[in-house]
């Protein structure tokens, strides 16, 4: 018997960032929004003995852990361990097609999904709420990539409220080579602060909040003013590390995107377009473009992790 979840990857189409924290974390306004764009993580049994085990499919396959590093792993043995059983033997398969260390919560949507698929695999029918506490006690992103659609993470991200979608928006995400630390966008996001001579602590920099307006934009499905107000914080830390993704940028906007921000903590770029046809038109673009390694057209919201079959 083997259970496959599929997870959606998110673009944060609003990520306000607060002041550093006296726990090294930094206070969120996040509006996630979940894209077709996604990965599939199979459970099956695993020979007695053997542990959890980790195997992995896709373009960047060759960049993702398969030790206990893994959240997909690490989400195993937290469910387990929550439920009081022995150490499982189960081997785990993901089928990865959302960018490795690319601002997309790719590793975060493996721990969600192997929490749903290890769940249904066993047999334990936990509850969501507890689902979504052990997700957060994996990382920030990973309730998100449980809940889907589209919702205003606070905290450190993790505290999730639903936000209505008056319709669906088409996106392209651009890929870039190689990754970006999200601790070190964070850390350069800081750094940048000092030295504009804002200051980069919880006491210097307000707590954000959610823009009313990207609010509405969302509500009632417009995506033109969605485009005017996605906004990350995150974006001067990120171009300042990869100066290049300034290119990328550029290029998704002439060719006809209507809107353009770093995804999350980066390096993909992610790009609204005003209609399917448009966005299959700026992602080929992008991909003749040399200022990216390919580009993705899709859509969302789409809900959160879900079982495909077994």
């Amino acid at each position: 018997m083997s259970i496959t979840v599929r997870v959606p990857a998110k673009v944060n189409v609003q990520l306000g960032v607060g002041g550093l924290r006296a726990d090294g974390f930094h206070d969120l306004a996040n509006v996630f929004f979940a894209v077709a764009l996604g990965d599939e993580v199979t459970a099956a049994a695993g020979e007695p003995g053997t542990g959890i085990t980790l195997t992995c499919s896709g373009p960047d396959a060759a960049a993702v852990p398969l030790d206990g590093t893994n959240l997909a792993a690490r989400a195993a043995g937290l469910l387990a361990a929550h439920h009081g059983l022995a150490a499982p033997d189960v081997r785990l398969h993901i089928a990865k097609a959302i960018p490795v260390a690319g601002g997309m919560a790719g590793g975060s949507a493996d721990g969600a999904a192997a929490l749903v698929a290890c769940d249904a695999l066993w047999g334990l029918r936990t509850p969501a709420e507890v689902l979504l506490e052990l997700a957060a006690e994996l990382g920030s992103d990973v309730p998100f990539a449980l809940f889907g659609g589209v919702a205003l993470g606070r905290g450190r991200g993790e505290l999730l409220e639903a936000l209505p979608v008056g319709g669906t928006f088409h996106w392209v995400f651009a890929v870039a080579d190689g990754g970006l630390s999200t601790p070190a966008v964070f850390r350069e996001c800081d750094r940048l602060r000092e030295e504009a001579g804002t200051g980069s602590s919880d006491t210097d920099v307000r707590t954000p909040d959610a823009d009313p307006g990207l609010l509405a934009a969302l509500a009632g499905g417009d995506a033109v003013a969605l485009a005017g107000a996605l906004a990350n914080d995150l974006q001067p830390a990120a171009l300042s590390l990869r100066p290049a993704l300034a290119d990328t940028l550029r290029a998704g906007t002439e060719a006809g995107a209507i809107g353009a921000l770093v995804s999350g903590s980066g390096p993909t770029c992610a790009f609204l377009a005003k209609d399917a046809d448009s966005a299959a038109a700026v992602a080929e673009a992008l991909r003749r473009s040399g200022t990216c390694r390919t580009a993705h057209a899709t859509h969302g919201p789409v809900p959160g992790a879900e079982v495909l079959g077994g």
